[in-house]
């Protein structure tokens, strides 16, 4: 990635305020026309109603933004400054690092790519972009820089004192704080081969096996530089990392140390999350060795009564003094959403009490705009809980198309703005805007592994044209393509683009918008190209694709809130309060509807 601007990294603290959380931007006076020039109307389309998967105008607009964020060239080496769209503000000292933003938007990313499984060249590019800048030195800026116990231990508020322990208080490192190079590690300077720093390389594990999903390409998995303490570099690929997670998770079954001396039962999640679609994408069994700390996590982070209740969840544990801070019942909703995939029973158990907790099964519950409660209700297809939140969400949190066209999405949220969507905030949301109840679960288990063999739709020029669905029906043999202008202002151009992995490119028919269509050549035995203008436009391609080996699979009658559906049609898939100084201490740092540590609730 180019250097896009020589802030030095001293001015852009001081600037931004990183220890108090301000977001004075001095690029914000250059980018506030960005956010509030008055957009044409033209705008998206709003999405056709149709029997299979489609991407709906607010996913549209989502996507349309990453891809400005992915491929604008930013430098994240220590010589640079990344670009101030990506979220270094949610939570300072825990969550404000841009790796977070990279990381939260790849949950959408692989949502949407299973919408549109026959079509996946922008996701593989946002996907690849994102992981690119995420070993570098911004990646890992927290365990690159916060050397030592912190300086200003002696004097952190009272409510950051009261998440430590009691006879520590003083002495202790906050919550948030690497502390790389203390003892018994010493300085560990590589980030992935540390013994701690797990939600550097778990969330960094997650991402890589979305892009592999995503893209079917092994590109990380030879080798790549990961920047280091002092800018040295070392090298990984994505299957010693995986190999790396799986000796940490069999040696210490209580889960390794995120920042050091912390296990946190949240980052430990999504480190097993990126495990399990490791597996799922490459044939292994790593996870197996997570599932030791899923079984300990039952049995020690969370307080069940006598009657069946959940009591208390554990934030953190550290093992070196023997403490653990413990929320309240609805402390473990962050970590459901990261473990639905994994054991749905066990986020049910988690999420229901946290719905209890609440209040939100009260008649007259009166709901706020929680974007963690919203993406499980949704997720459990729990309607009636998720449509109170998700009132709230569109009441409180801005949802709005921006951009010059208004062709692009985001939550603007009640947090202090540095030009653009809160990053975090927004790609916790979409998750919600995208798919049916169930997705995010089914996106994680790889379903879709035969797309990268079926019928595909290649070369579109996007963002000027983009598709709101591509998917293959093998009940009848048909390609569905819907496409819209994703730069209104390009609408109506001519342009072109091509359809590969035909049984047979001479037997191709296609329809528009219920008309026989005729602009298209045969490229090849197995492809053709496709001439047209960038509209909104459904076509209908005859491809003769039946399914792997020639035949559909077979039709399974879908559970509630399910949706039966496979890479080449509506096949096959069926579905299988936090303790208060912390809640004081986000609601300083942490406004609006997105996310917040997972400890507040």
């Amino acid at each position: 990635m180019t250097t896009g601007t020589d802030v030095s990294r001293r001015d852009f603290f001081r600037s931004v305020g990183a220890t108090a959380g301000a977001v004075g931007l001095p690029a914000i006076a250059a980018t506030e026309a960005f956010a509030q020039a008055a957009p044409s109307l033209a705008g998206l389309p709003e999405t056709p109603a149709s029997p299979f998967p489609t991407l709906n105008r607010r996913a549209l607009g989502w996507m349309r933004f990453l891809w400005e964020k992915s491929t604008t060239a930013d430098d994240w080496t220590s010589s640079g400054v990344p670009h101030p769209w990506w979220d270094r503000y949610t939570f300072p000292v825990v969550l404000s690092y841009g790796r977070f933003d990279l990381s939260f938007s790849a949950y959408g990313i692989i949502m949407m790519a299973d919408q549109t499984p026959a079509w996946r060249e922008a996701y593989t590019r946002m996907t690849d972009e994102m992981a690119t800048r995420f070993p570098t030195y911004w990646g890992a800026i927290d365990w690159l820089t916060q050397i030592g116990d912190d300086p200003k231990r002696a004097n952190y508020p009272p409510q950051v004192m009261a998440t430590l322990p009691p006879d520590l208080r003083g002495n202790y490192n906050r919550f948030g704080w690497t502390g790389n190079g203390i003892e018994p590690w010493g300085l560990q300077k590589d980030p992935i081969g540390a013994d701690g720093y797990l939600f550097f390389r778990g969330w960094f594990h997650l991402l890589l096996g979305t892009y592999k999903y995503v893209s079917g390409s092994d590109k990380w998995a030879n080798p790549f530089k990961v920047t280091g303490y002092g800018d040295e570099e070392f090298e990984w690929d994505h299957h010693r990392l995986a190999t790396r997670l799986e000796e940490q998770y069999r040696a210490r079954p209580e889960g390794p140390h995120c920042e050091n001396t912390k296990i946190w039962f949240y980052c430990n999640m999504a480190a097993a999350l990126g495990m399990y679609l490791y597996d799922n994408v490459y044939g292994k069994e790593t996870h197996r060795a997570a599932e030791n700390f899923l079984e300990y996590a039952r049995e020690n982070y969370v307080g069940v009564s006598a009657d069946g209740k959940l009591e208390w969840v554990t934030n953190y544990y550290d093992p070196i003094v023997d403490f653990k801070l413990d929320g309240g019942p609805g402390a473990g909703l962050s970590t459901a959403f990261l473990l639905a995939p994994q054991n749905r029973e066990f986020a049910t158990f988690l999420y229901e009490a946290a719905v209890t907790a609440a209040g939100y099964r009260e008649p007259n519950a009166e709901a706020r705009a929680d974007a963690g409660m919203l993406l499980m209700a949704r997720e459990l297809g729990d309607t009636a809980v998720a449509d109170k939140i998700k009132a709230a969400v569109d009441r409180e949190s801005d949802p709005r198309f921006f951009g010059k066209d208004n062709e692009m999405f985001g939550w603007w949220t009640g947090a202090p703005t540095e030009g653009y969507p809160r990053g975090q905030a927004s790609a916790t949301m979409m998750v919600s805007e995208i798919g049916r109840p169930g997705d995010w679960g089914r996106s994680l288990q790889a379903p879709f592994m035969d797309k990268f063999t079926a019928p595909t739709v290649e070369g579109v020029d996007f963002p000027a044209m983009g598709l709101y669905q591509a998917w293959n029906d093998p009940a009848s043999g048909t390609l569905h393509v819907g496409s819209y202008a994703a730069s209104p202002d390009k609408r109506g151009a001519a342009t072109t683009f091509n359809i590969t992995n035909l049984p047979d490119s001479g037997a191709v028919r296609i329809t528009v918008d219920g008309q026989p269509f005729t602009r298209f050549e045969v490229t090849g035995a197995s492809s053709i190209r496709v001439d047209t203008t960038i509209e909104e436009r459904q076509f209908r391609i005859a491809t003769g694709y039946r399914g792997p080996g020639g035949q559909p699979a077979a039709s399974r009658d879908p559970s509630p809130g399910t949706r039966a559906a496979a890479a080449t049609g509506p096949a096959v898939l069926a579905a299988d309060g936090a303790a208060t100084a912390v809640q004081q201490t986000t609601s300083e740092v942490a406004q609006g509807g997105g996310p917040a540590c997972p400890c507040c609730v």
